[in-house]
C-alpha cells in the first residue's frame, strides 16, 4: 500500500489548511461499496482497493490527530503517523465481521499517534509503563475535571484525588505534573513572532472534545472487557471456531477447522455465525445497559 499516493502536508502555515482541504475531496463510502472494496483487498491486495479505503479515511485521522495537538508537536507529523496506523488497520481489517473500518480503525490509528507522542517526549522515555502511559494522556482531562487549572504544583487533595480516579500512586501523579508543567515545548507557537498564536487558536476544527478523545482508550478497554465477558457464554467449541474464524491474527480456514473437529465445512460456518450473533447480543446489552447507567449518572 503505496503511502506516496496520499496528500502531503507541506510546510507553512497554510500547509495544513490545503491538506484538510484536499482530503475533504475524498468521497465517502457507503457501507456495500466499502466492504466490497475490503473484500477485493483482504483476497486479491489489489491497491486501487486500498488506496480507496484510505483516502476515504483520510479525515477521520485528522480529526483524531486534532486531539493531540495540545502535546507541542508537529500536527503534520501527528497526522502523518495517524495514517500509518489507517493503512496497518485497512490491512488487517475483516469486512465479514460486521463492523464498518472506521469502528475499526480508529484503535489503529490512536495507537500509532500515541506511540509517536511517546517516543518524542523526552518526558516519558524515562519509563512508559502502563500507570505512566495512563497518567500522560489523561493527567490534564482530570485536572479540568476537579477544576485543578493553576500552574505549579496540585494542592494535597487534588493529588490524592487524581491519584484515587486514574488508579495510580500520588507521588507518580505529583512527579508528572512538574514534567508536564516544566516543558517548554507545550502549545509550541506557529511563528516565533508575538502575534504568531499557538496551533488550537489557529486551526479550525469541528472534531470532538480532546477530553472525550483521550477518554476513547479507556472505552476500548471497557470493549475488551465486555468481548471476554461475552465469550463466557460459548460452549468450547464454538470459542474456538469463534476465536480461531474472527479473532485470530491469522484466521483458520472452514476446512481446517472442519478437518479438526470431524465436521463438514458448512457445519464449521454455521457454528461460526451462531456463536458471533451470540456474542453480537450479549455486547449489544451490556453496551446498552452501561449507556443507561451513564444517563442516570448525568441525571
Amino acid at each position: 500500500m503505496a503511502q506516496n499516493t496520499l496528500p502531503a502536508i507541506s510546510a507553512g502555515e497554510n500547509g495544513l489548511q490545503r491538506y484538510l482541504d484536499k482530503i475533504r475531496r475524498f468521497p465517502m463510502l457507503e457501507p456495500q461499496e466499502e466492504y466490497m472494496l475490503a473484500k477485493r483487498y483482504s483476497e486479491h491486495e489489489d491497491p486501487d482497493a486500498a488506496h480507496r479505503l484510505v483516502s476515504s479515511h483520510l479525515r477521520l485521522v485528522a480529526k483524531i490527530a486534532m486531539g493531540y495537538r495540545g502535546y507541542g508537536l508537529p500536527i503534520g507529523e501527528v497526522i502523518s503517523e495517524g495514517n500509518v496506523g489507517l493503512m496497518q488497520a485497512v490491512k488487517r481489517f475483516d469486512p465479514e465481521k460486521g463492523f464498518r473500518l472506521a469502528t475499526y480503525a480508529m484503535w489503529w490509528i490512536k495507537a500509532a499517534i500515541q506511540e509517536y507522542i511517546l517516543r518524542s517526549w523526552s518526558l516519558v522515555k524515562m519509563g512508559t509503563t502502563a500507570n505512566q502511559k495512563r497518567l500522560f494522556f489523561n493527567l490534564r482531562k482530570v485536572k479540568g475535571q476537579i477544576q485543578a487549572l493553576d500552574e505549579g504544583d496540585l494542592q494535597p487533595e487534588q493529588v490524592a484525588e487524581i491519584a484515587r480516579r486514574l488508579g495510580v500512586s500520588e507521588e507518580e501523579v505529583i512527579s508528572m505534573n512538574r514534567r508536564l508543567g516544566g516543558d517548554a515545548s507545550l502549545n509550541a507557537p506557529i511563528r516565533q513572532e508575538a502575534d504568531g498564536g499557538e496551533w488550537q487558536d489557529w486551526l479550525v476544527d469541528e472534531s470532538e472534545s480532546q477530553e472525550k478523545m483521550l477518554a476513547d482508550q479507556e472505552e476500548l478497554d471497557m470493549r475488551r472487557a465486555m468481548l471476554k465477558d461475552a465469550l463466557g457464554i460459548l460452549n468450547d467449541r464454538e470459542r474456538r471456531i469463534f476465536e480461531a474464524r474472527r479473532l485470530a491474527e491469522d484466521p483458520m480456514t472452514l476446512e481446517a477447522l472442519s478437518e479438526e473437529f470431524g465436521v463438514s465445512r458448512e457445519r464449521v460456518r454455521q457454528i461460526e455465525v451462531r456463536a458471533f450473533e451470540k456474542v453480537q447480543k450479549v455486547m449489544q446489552k451490556r453496551a446498552a445497559q452501561i449507556e443507561q447507567q451513564q444517563q442516570l449518572a448525568e441525571a
